[in-house]
C-alpha cells in the first residue's frame, strides 16, 4: 500500500486522515508478518508430509522420541521465543542453550530435527525455518501417540544466536513449587490453566533419577508403593551413572497421549515434584480433577495452550533467517 505525500493528496489535506492512513499501513504491514496456518500452502506444500514421515519413523523406533520432540518445542519457546535457538550448537561468539542446566544431558531429538531439515530442504530449499520444523514435529508427535491433532500456525524465522544464561534462568525446574510454576508461565504470557494443561504433556516421556530421587525418598505426598517401585532403579546414594537411569512419567500408559497423568496425580503418583504440586491442596486441584474426568476438556485446553505458546515472540518478516542447518547460523 503506497501513500502519496504530494499536496494534491486527500490524505495530506488533513493531519488526522494522514495519521489514520499511516496507522492502517502499519497495521497491514504488521499483520502480514504474523503467523498463519496457511503460510506454506504455496511456499512449500510438501512440508507436512516431509516432517511427519521422519517423526513417524523416529517414534516407531522409540516412542519416547515423541515426548522428546514435544519438549524441544517447549524449551525453545520459553527462551526468547519460538525461534529455534535451542537447536544451536556453541560457537566462538555465544554459548548455546543445550548445556544449560535444565537441558544438559536431558534434552533430546536433535538428530531427528536434523533429519527432518534435510528432507524438507530437499523439497523446498531455503524456505522452511528450523523453528517451524520444531513446532510441526511437536504437533505430529502428540498426534502419532494418540493425542489431538491441530493446525499449527507457521511463518517463524530462525534466530542467529542463543542464550545459555536465559535458558538457565527461565525454564521451570522439576523441583518447582506451584507458585513458581505459575509465575514462570505467566512470565511467558501463559495462564495457570495453560500451565496445568501443558503439564499434561507428561503423560508421555521419561525423567532421570536425579529429577525425582528426592521425591521418592523424602516426600510425604506420594503413594508408598509407587515410591518404592521407583526407588529400585534410583538409589538414594549419589551415583552419577545411576542418576541417569530413567523412569516413565506416566506409569499407566507411558506411550499413549491421554489424560492418565491427571488420574495419577489424584492418586499421589506424580513422578516429579512439579507434577504432584498441581494436586496438593492448592489452587489447581480443581483443574486436575476436571482433566482427569474429561479427556476432551484436557485435549481442548492443551491444544489452546500449545497454540498460545507457539505465539511467544516469533521472529517474522525480515527478522532472523532461514537456517540451512539447524545447528548453526548461516
Amino acid at each position: 500500500m503506497a501513500l502519496s505525500c504530494s499536496k494534491s493528496s486527500s490524505f495530506s489535506s488533513s493531519p488526522t486522515n494522514f495519521a489514520l492512513a499511516l496507522l492502517m499501513f502499519l497495521l497491514i504491514g504488521s499483520s502480514s508478518a504474523q503467523l498463519s496456518e496457511n503460510f506454506y500452502v504455496k511456499r512449500c506444500p510438501k512440508v507436512f508430509n516431509a516432517v511427519k514421515s521422519v517423526v513417524q519413523s523416529a517414534v516407531a523406533k522409540e516412542p519416547r522420541m515423541g515426548a522428546s520432540l514435544l519438549r524441544l518445542f517447549f524449551h525453545d519457546c520459553f527462551v526468547n521465543g519460538c525461534d529455534g535457538s535451542v537447536l544451536l550448537d556453541d560457537t566462538s561468539s555465544f554459548k548455546g542453550e543445550k548445556t544449560a542446566p535444565p537441558n544438559n544431558h536431558s534434552l533430546r531429538g536433535f538428530e531427528v530435527i536434523d533429519a527432518i531439515k534435510s528432507k524438507v530442504e530437499a523439497v523446498c530449499p531455503g524456505v522452511v525455518s528450523c523453528a517451524d520444523i520444531v513446532a510441526i514435529a511437536a504437533r505430529d508427535s502428540v498426534a502419532i501417540l494418540g493425542g489431538p491433532f491441530w493446525k499449527v500456525k507457521l511463518g517463524r524465522r530462525d534466530s542467529t544466536t542463543a542464550s545459555f544464561q536465559t535458558a538457565s534462568n527461565v525454564l521451570p525446574s522439576p523441583f518447582s513449587d506451584l507458585s513458581t510454576l505459575i509465575s514462570r508461565f505467566q512470565d511467558q504470557g501463559l495462564s495457570t490453566k495453560d500451565m496445568v494443561a501443558l503439564s499434561g504433556a507428561h503423560t508421555i516421556g521419561k525423567a532421570r533419577c536425579s529429577s525425582y530421587k528426592t521425591r521418592v525418598y523424602t516426600d510425604t505426598n506420594i503413594d508408598k508403593s509407587f515410591a518404592k517401585a521407583r526407588q529400585r532403579n534410583c538409589p538414594r546414594i549419589n551415583d552419577t551413572a545411576r542418576d541417569n537411569n530413567v523412569a516413565v512419567l506416566d506409569f499407566k500408559t507411558p506411550n499413549h497421549f491421554d489424560n492418565m497423568y491427571y488420574k495419577n496425580l489424584i492418586n499421589k503418583k506424580g513422578l516429579l515434584d512439579s507434577d504432584q504440586v498441581l494436586f496438593n491442596g492448592g489452587s489447581t486441584d480443581s483443574l486436575v480433577i476436571t482433566y482427569s474426568n474429561n479427556p476432551k476438556a484436557f485435549e481442548y485446553d492443551f491444544v489452546t495452550a500449545m497454540i498460545k505458546m507457539g505465539d511467544i515472540q516469533p521472529l517474522t518478516g525480515s527478522n532472523g533467517q532461514i537456517r540451512k542447518q539447524c545447528r548453526f547460523p548461516n
